[in-house]
């Protein structure tokens, strides 16, 4: 019987670089912690530099040697996306792993200046065309990855995305849901594009099961469910969740483990994948539809400006 999986697996990672969304708290933190000690050059690409700052100063702190810096990133605003891109482009020669992890939950409806739905362009489009306008380099620096942070809640997700965009409402809860398969769609029809063209770039998906991140008391302090108070959310996380160290663990297995694949969808394999180590798992059947991905894709390239014309 193979042993389950854990960090001590991962192999030394000197030498790449590793770009992580959202990865001042939470997941996205501990995933850069675990890299940065195994010799990852990683980037913290974060909406609030305050906070980027405290982050890799705590890094440094943590591994005194480590390789790490800050840049900032607001994947709701789409000029911020560029800007960071360009940034990037020109100051950094290589890219191994673009890991999508940066995300809200349940907000309540709003817009962003792009006139997107604000968890939609934060969980989704943002990420999209964040990858696409590093393809190039990606593509350069091959072996290579992008890593998209999904959840359990695609599940809720459904073939909504022509009404979302045409200005129907639904509830914050069916709008994150829709993000997060918007996460694997994205994850299979980029995976199948690089596949036809044979190149050495992997897209894989993955879902942390349940860890205790602010991600719960923000969504629970921002008014998006009646009835669900940030105490509430807190008490869940402390009886019911993993601590956001094992929630980075399919996160960890799909950016540094050598026998992960393109279109592999990683989460714990615990019960209800709630918990456990990482091993690949199944999404939902709607998160499969190759038809409804090519219409994501095609829909997000006209929402976004980016068209992947690199790839």
């Amino acid at each position: 019987m193979t042993s389950p999986w854990t960090t001590a697996q991962i192999p030394d990672q000197s030498g790449r670089v590793i770009v992580i969304t959202g990865a001042n708290s939470g997941i996205g933190f501990e995933a850069a912690r675990v890299l940065v000690a195994k010799g990852a050059h990683v980037v913290l690409a974060c909406r609030n530099p305050a906070r980027a700052a405290e982050a890799e100063a705590q890094l440094r702190a943590e591994t005194p040697k480590a390789s790490v810096e800050s840049m900032t990133l607001d994947t709701s605003r789409l000029a911020s996306v560029r800007a960071f891109a360009e940034s990037f482009r020109a100051t950094h020669p290589r890219l191994d792993v673009l890991c999508n992890n940066a995300g809200v939950m349940a907000l309540p409806p709003s817009l962003t200046e792009d006139g997107l739905d604000i968890q939609m362009a934060t969980n989704h489009f943002g990420h999209f065309a964040l990858t696409g306008l590093l393809i190039e380099l990606l593509k350069s620096s091959a072996p290579s990855r992008v890593v998209n942070v999904s959840s359990a809640a695609h599940r809720l997700g459904a073939d909504r995305y022509d009404a979302m965009m045409a200005g129907k409402k639904f509830n914050p809860w069916i709008v994150y849901g829709q993000s997060k398969l918007a996460n694997i769609l994205f994850t299979m029809e980029l995976n199948r594009r690089v596949q036809s063209r044979g190149l050495d770039l992997r897209a894989i998906a993955c879902h942390p099961g349940y860890a205790a991140t602010n991600l719960q008391a923000t969504s629970a302090s921002s008014g998006a469910t009646a009835g669900y108070s940030e105490s509430v959310a807190r008490l869940a996380n402390r009886l019911l969740a993993q601590p956001a160290a094992a929630g980075a663990w399919p996160t960890l297995y799909a950016i540094a483990e050598p026998d992960a694949q393109g279109g592999d969808f990683i989460g714990p394999s615990g019960i209800a994948e709630v918990s456990g180590p990482p091993i690949k798992v199944s999404p939902s059947r709607t998160a499969c539809d190759p038809d409804l991905a090519s219409r994501l894709w095609a829909l997000s390239v006209k929402a976004t400006g980016v068209d992947y014309s690199a790839l």
